[in-house]
Formats: structure tokens, sequence, C-alpha cells
């Protein structure tokens, strides 16, 4: 991954439609298989990545990734675990000229990852879908449009969301090789549990994630066989 960290100067804003992109708008592949072999592994659309030990110094130790996007061109996800304690919800709402002030209902802000962290995205519910929203599978959508931000600012909005600076972003088999390298494991997102993915608890998410897997983080290795 080549991250461009943020300068100072920027401000956080939030894109005017959806903005993935360009090589990650076709992601309904869930079924297709990995080019580079992961053995007998759909796509990760829709599951979420555990750093691995082999990350630990970089700015996805100990991270847990929603998955939006993996394909063939590469992929896209939401760091969960990584609140931020500035802006504030309303303070960017302020920013971006939405109304009403105060809001009638927050959501947590998050750092999505070190790519482009001057864009937002919610990663949403699918009770509440608007126009240029992505769908990520049944339950999850994903929305870069100022109009979830006013439905959320007026008191209605998806049921759960959060709202994140920035995305992880993979070029073309960028993703696989780092999980035959053992930096990633995955795991499903099972029944209608989003905890993972919505609760407060983001310094115990990885160790949670890990447990979904039956792991003891005690005995990993980063240096270890594949899971």
């Amino acid at each position: 991954m080549s991250p461009r960290p943020a300068s100072r100067a920027e401000r956080p804003k939030l894109a005017p439609t959806l903005a993935l992109p360009p090589n990650l708008t076709n992601i309904g592949t869930m079924e297709r298989k990995s080019t580079l072999g992961l053995p007998d592994g759909p796509w990760l659309t829709g599951q979420v990545l555990i750093a691995m030990p082999a990350l630990a110094d970089g700015p996805f130790a100990r991270s847990v990734i929603y998955m939006c996007a993996h394909n063939a061109d590469g992929a896209m996800g939401i760091v969960l675990n990584q609140p931020l304690a500035s802006p504030s919800f309303e303070d960017l709402l302020k920013t971006l000229g939405v109304a009403p002030l105060p809001p009638a209902r927050i959501i947590r802000l998050h750092s999505g990852g070190p790519v482009e962290n001057g864009r937002g995205f919610v990663l949403h519910t699918t009770d509440w879908t608007g126009e240029g929203s992505l769908r990520v599978d049944g339950r999850l959508a994903l929305t870069a449009s100022l109009d979830i931000l006013k439905a959320i600012a007026q008191g209605g909005g998806p049921d759960q969301g959060l709202l994140a600076l920035g995305y992880s972003g993979w070029g073309p088999g960028q993703l696989d090789r780092e999980m035959q390298d053992n930096a990633w494991l995955s795991v499903p997102l099972t029944g209608d549990d989003l905890g993972l993915v919505f609760d407060a608890d983001h310094a115990g998410k990885w160790q949670r994630a890990l447990a979904r897997l039956g792991v003891n983080p005690v005995l990993l290795s980063g240096t270890a066989g594949h899971a």
C-alpha cells in the first residue's frame, strides 16, 4: 500500500457522491476465486481483516478492517478500531454546512485508513440507503454523499453507522500477496451480529475478532504458517 498522509492544512470533507477508487467500482464478485491462489477462498468483500504481528510497526498495528471491496482490480476497506477524538461530528457538520446544529443525532468518527484522509465515507446498515449508496452485502452499505449526514443530523438515517475519514486500499493482487505472507487473517461476520463493526469497544475489537477464529493472541507469531 502507498498511503498519502493528509497534510495539516487539509480539512476533512465528505465527497458529494460515492467515490471509491475507479478500479474498485465492480465489487459484486464474492463467488469468484482469487487469481493468486488463496486456498479455495472467495474474495474477502464483506469480511473482516485482522492485522497480524507482521504489521506491528506500521499504521495497521492491531487493526480490524471491514472489507468493502475486493476483486481482481484491488481492495478497499474501513478500519473499525481507530476512533478519532477530533473533529467532532458536530464540527464536521458545521464545516460541511449541514443542519441542524446541534444535530438531533450523532455517529462516531473513525480513521478509516491512511489513504485520502480528507475524504469521508459512512459505513452503515442497509435499513437506509440513498442515491450513490453502495451495498456491500445484505446488511451493510457504504455512502459518501451529504444526504446521509443530513438524515442523521435530523434524527433519521440508518440504524447503525460510523463515519470514516480516509480508507485502506490495495492495488491489484496486493492484498492476496499480503494474506499469503501472513500479514492478515480474515473472518466472516456471522448472523446479524454487527457489534464488531459498530460498538464502542475499540480497544477490544482486535482480540474479539481473533477469538471468532479461536486464535489466542499470545500464541501469534509474525512467521507462523497460514491460518
